[in-house]
């Protein structure tokens, strides 16, 4: 009987937990066998090249989170990418001895605290703790006392991720880019996946019969969770929806040119794909009207040079802005 599903915040955070736990690293086969999240899927001397690349997405994810991840490479095994070892510096991670909180910006972080509400330890984290030190690895216990508080994510999400652990139907409302009504969609829901930073949820459609993956922030109103059952389908549909979405991020290409100096080199010349000059270059996109909007939120740092349909997307929403102010100055 396969296991249940891990959330993927719970993976993240066991995968954090290890790598902060360990003073000399894990090797990725110590991390897939015996992380929270990984371990229920490895396959011991079996094929886990979708964990794998679960795994170095993952570590790109929490990266963006800021969190200093290591990649250690040993003079003896130079060149040899199965023995890399990664950690996560206690002392970068930690909050400098100088940043403190007031009660009142407490308050505010802990109205934001959503997740974590148990003990510091869980039991996993316990039966990860047995098994790393059951490699030999040393574990610095006193670093298992850490627990998240925080998260932003879209509403759609919980009960989303409820159902696909159930295997049970959902229907929602979806709005589509460029339209004015959102239409109601009856889904299999199989898999939530980060994606370029975003939640999708990868499902099967039942109103179109196909395969189909929806953006949660295009989710309008309440999931309604049915009562209706379904069977998944073989095969790992959140490495699928994936390998789907990475194949439109790189058929998805912007040249652009930004202002020495501004917010918009520092941002968007990290991402890029391709370095045309030192202030052109060309970045990958999944979808045109997210990627519009990020654009067009740079005003005059960016200037949009093909497509001309992504360019004439930008544009329009700078009108649209000037439009929402003209008379509004005093």
């Amino acid at each position: 009987m396969p296991s249940e599903a891990v959330p993927v915040e719970e993976r993240l955070f066991s995968l954090v937990l290890a790598l902060v736990a360990t003073e000399h690293g894990l090797t990725k086969a110590e991390i897939l066998s015996s992380v929270q999240g990984y371990r229920q899927r490895y396959k011991p001397g079996g094929d886990n090249a979708s964990l794998e690349r679960q795994f170095e997405r993952d570590k790109d994810d929490i990266r963006e989170l800021g969190v200093p991840l290591e990649t250690i490479e040993l003079a003896s095994d130079a060149g040899n990418n199965q023995n890399l070892r990664y950690r996560i510096p206690k002392g970068a991670y930690d909050l400098p001895a100088d940043v403190t909180f007031t009660p009142q910006e407490t308050t505010l972080l802990n109205l934001a605290a959503e997740v974590w509400r148990e003990g510091s330890l869980s039991s996993e984290s316990h039966r990860a703790l047995l098994k790393l030190r059951s490699l030999g690895v040393d574990a610095i216990e006193p670093t298992i006392g850490y627990a998240p508080r925080i998260r932003v994510r879209e509403p759609a999400f919980e009960p989303l991720r409820a159902a696909i652990d159930k295997h049970v139907v959902v229907r929602f409302s979806y709005l589509k880019p460029g339209e004015d009504t959102a239409t109601e969609r009856t889904v299999e829901p199989l898999a939530l996946i980060k994606h370029e930073g975003r939640w999708h949820l990868a499902s099967f459609d039942r109103g179109r019969q196909e395969r189909r993956t929806f953006l949660l922030s295009r989710i309008v109103g309440a999931v309604t969770t049915t009562r209706t059952a379904f069977t998944p389908p073989e095969g790992d549909a959140a490495a699928a929806a994936l390998a789907d979405l990475d194949r439109i991020l790189a058929n998805g290409r912007v040249r652009i040119r930004v202002v020495p100096g501004s917010d918009a080199e520092t941002r968007l010349q990290r991402r890029a794909a391709e370095t045309l000059a030192d202030d052109e270059f060309v970045l990958n996109y999944s979808d045109s009207n997210l990627m519009a909007d990020e654009l067009a939120s740079y005003g005059p740092e960016v200037v949009v040079l093909e497509p001309a349909h992504l360019r004439d997307r930008v544009v329009q929403r700078l009108r649209r802005v000037v439009a929402d102010h003209e008379g509004t100055a005093r």
